[in-house]
């Protein structure tokens, strides 16, 4: 995702979702974001696992579901954050 500018620091998954660490430039919104990682990662998943997706999520064509939880760490250090994430 290098020509939108997204870094991902730090990213930590559990069994119904994951955690990141992103920079970007601050002109970038958070929606704009969660939409281009949905994107990115439903289109390699599918592309290495044609099949997999098929036999979990039936009719659907999404992988992922609607929502998302997003904020921000204004005085808090990546060290911080990424323990945060970890634990």
């Amino acid at each position: 995702m290098s020509k939108h500018h997204v870094i991902i620091g730090y990213m930590e998954t559990d069994k119904d979702h994951i955690h990141y660490m992103i920079e970007t430039e601050p002109t970038m919104s958070v929606s704009k974001i969660v939409n281009l990682i949905k994107s990115y990662t439903t289109y390699h998943i599918l592309e290495r696992y044609p099949d997999y997706p098929g036999k979990h999520f039936w009719k659907e064509h999404t992988f992922w579901t609607d929502g998302y939880f997003a904020c921000s760490a204004g005085n808090v250090s990546g060290e911080m954050l990424r323990k945060y994430i970890e634990n």
